[in-house]
């Protein structure tokens, strides 16, 4: 299994998926891949917007896509796929677009054959057993809350330290210190932006000069650098 989990797309000032696009380059290789995109997560541009967008950045390195909603058999094309590549936007409409077109399922089995896949902020919260903790708003009915679960623990995409200044609401720890109480064996890693995690092989390496953060019910939350080991992660 292949797995390259993007916390954000853009940095402020910096140009769409422009920070990771080389890390995208050296992850699906030197020979040009065409990679199935699904653009699910896109609620306020359509579907065709997103695919023109992601396209010229993976064209810049060498590598193309052609977005899913293209093909009148979802679940076909996603085993045809010599990659998948999975965008962020909104958690909850891209879990009810794949529920409602039996792409979860597909999807796993396609990437625990060893199809590489590449997802950012959503994209990489549906890597994770479950959706519960993206920071997205619930605008649709998911049907459920199960995704891939291709890795033991979640992701939380985007990590913020603290909250933006007049905002006396709980902190983004505090809303994941709630998910562990509620579920207690299972750990959830803090993605904060510029930083990717690379699973492969048994192993899990975090690209990005940022630590992640590790929570875990009744212990005290852990920073790690892309020096340290994570592979308890998948244990």
């Amino acid at each position: 299994m292949r797995l390259l989990l993007i916390s954000n797309s853009t940095n402020a000032g910096e140009a769409y998926l422009d920070y990771p696009k080389n890390n995208i380059k050296e992850f699906l290789g030197s020979k040009s891949v065409k990679c199935l995109f699904i653009p699910y997560a896109a609620v306020t541009f359509s579907f065709d917007e997103y695919e023109e967008k992601v396209k010229n950045r993976f064209n810049e390195v060498g590598h193309d896509i052609i977005s899913i909603h293209h093909f009148a058999d979802p679940v076909k094309a996603v085993n045809d796929a010599e990659a998948i590549v999975v965008g962020g936007g909104n958690t909850w409409q891209l879990s009810r677009m794949m529920n409602d077109n039996n792409l979860i399922t597909a999807i796993r089995n396609k990437a625990l054959k060893g199809t590489p896949y590449i997802g950012w902020s959503a994209g990489s919260n549906v890597a994770c057993p479950t959706i519960m903790t993206t920071n997205d708003m619930p605008i649709v009915d998911p049907k459920g809350f199960d995704a891939f679960n291709l890795i033991p623990f979640q992701i939380n995409p985007h990590y913020l330290d603290a909250n933006p200044e007049g905002h006396a609401g709980e902190t983004r720890e505090a809303r994941i210190e709630e998910f562990i109480v509620a579920n207690p064996d299972v750990y959830v890693l803090g993605l904060r932006e510029s930083c990717i995690l690379l699973v492969e092989d048994g192993k899990i390496e975090l690209i990005g000069k940022r630590n992640a953060r590790i929570f875990k019910n009744a212990k005290k939350p852990i920073e790690l650098s892309s020096k340290d080991d994570f592979s308890f992660l998948l244990k």
